[in-house]
């Protein structure tokens, strides 16, 4: 589909000759089954984001060559990730030479836009050499910006708006089934369901309402749709460009660099993590020895904690644990050495009691 502009806050125009985003099937992350719904709740809010201050390295990939996209393409990309960070978000971007360094791997193979979602990055894709987003249709139209805007937006953890649960919306389902499996998207019924009927779990929009007009929703053609009644009749166009929610959810998420300093975390000295659901505490390691160092959360509380290290000013990560939906706890096993900076920064996803757990070094 393709986006044109019009006069006066129009809706837009589409083309049913390009496709739509097709997000790879990626499984729920197992958690205990005894987990309290509330903990787990607020686990598959956070799950699949970053942590904040996290810099994002983007590759575009070479081989095969026909991943290789032309300069007007990437361009395009570019300014993408230029519009998010314009918004002086905690995430920072990055561009880099080598696969290897990226944590965003893309390619312009023809057929199909898509992108996993957050950490599924690199949780899900080990090889350097492969493909974390793939564009598949030009970029240069007004519908290939918002692409890129899209799929950069599934890339920093968010799912598609169209599949909020809060919505409300009641599929045509045969017609939902016959459209997406049509030119010039052949999707089959699986693939379909994926990523237009599927309903996101409750807990993963928690607090979000509807925004019919998020970079995240698909347009859909009129009679797709069978509630609200008048989709029936007309199309479902959002707006183009990033949505008054969007630029919301994201701060939300990934709140701007605070002036305050990270805490030092000293050998053999607690830290209380006394911080909300969602939040982030920050602290800076810089050993006086060079030798093999624990890191390690302790209470009754789900966290993801990450290790970077400082490269001329900017946080390379080394490792990271993920200890939600368990009864464990966060840990980190490294050798650090004299001299170095190093950043380790905990998001938490629940607590049993506020200030119930702590950090330390040894």
């Amino acid at each position: 589909m393709k986006k044109e502009e019009m006069e006066n806050g129009a809706c837009q125009e589409h083309d049913d000759s390009t496709g739509f985003c097709g997000l790879p099937a990626v499984p729920d992350r197992p958690l205990a089954e005894d987990i309290d719904p509330n903990r787990e709740a607020l686990i598959r809010y956070v799950e699949k984001k970053w942590v904040n201050k996290t810099v994002l390295h983007y590759h575009f990939l070479e081989n095969p060559t026909s991943w290789s996209g032309e300069e007007p393409q990437r361009s395009v990309v570019r300014d993408a990730f230029d519009e998010w960070k314009a918004l002086e978000i905690g995430l920072k971007f990055e561009e880099v030479t080598a696969p290897n360094d990226a944590e965003v791997r893309i390619a312009f193979e023809p057929g199909g836009s898509w992108s996993y979602v957050g950490r599924d990055c690199i949780d899900m894709v080990s090889d350097p050499l492969e493909r974390t987003m793939n564009f598949g249709w030009d970029l240069t139209s007004p519908y290939g910006r918002d692409t890129a805007l899209h799929e950069i937006g599934h890339a920093l953890g968010f799912p598609h708006e169209h599949q909020n649960p809060i919505a409300g919306i009641v599929w045509d389902e045969a017609a939902v089934y016959a459209y997406f499996g049509g030119y010039p998207n052949n999707w089959s019924q699986q693939k379909t369901y994926y990523n237009v009927l599927r309903k996101i779990t409750p807990t993963a929009v928690a607090g979000s309402g509807w925004d019919r007009d998020s970079i995240m929703h698909y347009q859909f053609a009129a009679g797709l749709i069978a509630t609200p009644e008048k989709y029936q009749t007309e199309p479902l166009l959002p707006a183009p460009g990033l949505s008054s929610v969007d630029i919301g959810e994201v701060r939300k998420f990934y709140p701007p660099e605070s002036s305050q300093p990270a805490v030092a975390l000293e050998p053999f000295m607690s830290q209380v993590l006394q911080i909300s659901a969602g939040e982030q505490l920050d602290f800076v390691i810089r050993p006086e020895m060079s030798r093999k160092y624990v890191m390690q959360t302790f209470g009754a509380m789900d966290t993801v904690m990450v290790l970077f290290e400082d490269d001329n000013g900017t946080p390379v990560f080394l490792e990271g644990d993920d200890d939600s939906g368990w009864v464990t706890n966060a840990s980190i096993r490294m050798r650090l050495i004299k001299g170095r900076t190093y950043y380790l920064r905990v998001r938490l996803y629940y607590a049993h009691a506020a200030g119930q757990g702590g950090i330390m070094l040894w």
